[in-house]
């Protein structure tokens, strides 16, 4: 890491960010070139879009309120994809103090599609960087609906 850290913030339009976003499993799918320059990778409101220099990490923070059962509130992680030799934790550390700059005292968080990923622990780096599952009153992990785990972490638990 160089003495500014892994990160470049971008815009949510850059094509190293869309193409990167495009490989991702939780991409739009079969999506004209003219909406994402339209739209980007992220939909309306408040973002961060994040790059590592040699453009082979994304990271990308949007704050809302989603509509999901439960819903969520807060900034939440909705794309990570790494693709490089940087630990997944180290990124998502550094993301999360950048993060914890911009939007003070809101809770972040994340959903993982575990049948989309390849680990046998659904958001390992996530646990690795200080987030828990959210978990219900009987201390078992909460999923979605959809049957998504949700990944939190607020900013009293920061290591």
């Amino acid at each position: 890491m160089d003495e500014n850290g892994y990160w470049l913030e971008v815009s949510k339009f850059d094509p190293r960010v869309v193409g990167l976003y495009q490989k991702h499993y939780s991409s739009r799918k079969g999506v004209a070139s003219s909406v994402w320059r339209m739209q980007g990778i992220q939909g309306p409101g408040e973002s961060m879009v994040l790059l590592v220099v040699d453009c082979r990490a994304l990271f990308a923070w949007r704050k809302g309120i989603y509509d999901t059962i439960p819903p969520q509130t807060g900034i939440c992680c909705s794309v990570f994809r790494n693709t490089g030799d940087i630990l997944s934790s180290e990124l998502i550390k550094e993301a999360d103090k950048l993060a914890w700059q911009k939007w003070l005292e809101l809770r972040h968080f994340t959903f993982v599609n575990s049948d989309k990923v390849k680990s046998s622990h659904p958001g390992y780096c996530f646990i690795m960087a200080g987030w828990d599952y959210q978990r219900d009153e009987k201390g078992k992990p909460v999923l979605t609906k959809g049957g998504l785990y949700i990944l939190e972490q607020f900013q009293e638990d920061r290591c």
